[in-house]
């Protein structure tokens, strides 16, 4: 995608509208790269505006809610909130592309792209 936009350096990359978009796919793919157990994995999205980037069914029926922030920070929209009210995920995370690891609410966690890989690769069913 970036080749055929003519992006050559993540600073071009970084300035472009694609940006969001780009960091979003990178996103999923790494991380269904990572899944050590089999599972279901879709987007969910309500008319109402309820809306989580990855939704990930385990073995047990069991669901990870997944958000994908580009920037350092996780601050979440009211939809994921909502969704997460839905769904009831068993764990709810926001991937954002730093290190840190930390609390958002009770139930929601924020965490760099890089330790959620490892969390999935090493959760086996």
């Amino acid at each position: 995608m970036h080749t055929l936009l003519g992006l050559e350096t993540i600073e071009q990359v970084a300035g472009h509208p694609i940006y969001g978009a780009s960091w979003a796919g990178f996103a999923l793919e790494t991380l269904m790269a990572q899944l050590s157990w089999p599972a279901t994995a879709h987007f969910y999205r309500t008319a109402v505006g309820a809306e989580i980037d990855l939704v990930i069914e385990r073995p047990d029926r069991s669901i990870w809610a997944i958000e994908n922030k580009r920037g350092l920070s996780a601050k979440l929209e009211r939809g994921f909130y909502t969704a997460c009210e839905d769904l009831k995920p068993a764990k709810s995370f926001v991937v954002h592309s730093g290190e840190d690891r930390y609390p958002i609410t009770k139930e929601i966690e924020a965490i760099g792209l890089r330790e959620l890989s490892e969390l999935l690769r090493g959760e086996g069913a």
